[in-house]
């Protein structure tokens, strides 16, 4: 299940992702991001991912998600991924749908999601909590065309 999470305002939209997710599931909340990027039309957005509760995603979701992320790329930021303490292990559950953004990543806490919400907001970092670069935002696919959109 991905549900909006009630911070979500003006340049930042988050999202909490419970159990295991499906294709159905990600393309369901896709129109919720494309919202947020219509309302600030070039201005671009910064997405926080609460992924504490995620128990995996099928291969359609994996598929979905690098789509719409490479679809809207240069209208998203910044994006903070908030998981369980051991970032390490979330690191390659979420590279994978990240190395299509331009946009940086950062890792954070569940502890840590105040900061990981100003970090989106902002790009501020607070000083109380270490930066954990995940993605520098460099764009590996963001020309790519996707031979295969229909799986």
């Amino acid at each position: 299940m991905i549900e909006r999470l009630k911070e979500s305002f003006g340049a930042a939209i988050g999202f909490k992702v419970v159990g295991r997710i499906t294709g159905d599931e990600v393309k369901a909340f896709e129109p919720q991001i494309e919202f947020v990027i219509a309302e600030r039309k070039e201005r671009p957005i910064g997405i926080l991912a609460d992924l504490s509760e995620m128990d995996g995603a099928d291969w359609k979701a994996r598929w979905d998600e690098m789509r719409f992320l490479q679809k809207y790329t240069e209208h998203i930021a910044r994006m903070a991924v908030v998981g369980a303490d051991k970032w390490e292990e979330v690191v390659a559950m979420v590279l994978a749908g990240t190395a299509v953004l331009q946009a940086e990543t950062r890792y954070f806490t569940g502890a840590e999601i105040n900061a990981a919400w100003e970090w989106v907001r902002t790009s501020k970092n607070a000083d109380r909590v270490p930066v954990r670069t995940m993605y520098e935002g460099k764009g590996l696919f963001k020309d790519y065309i996707p031979e295969y959109t229909e799986l």
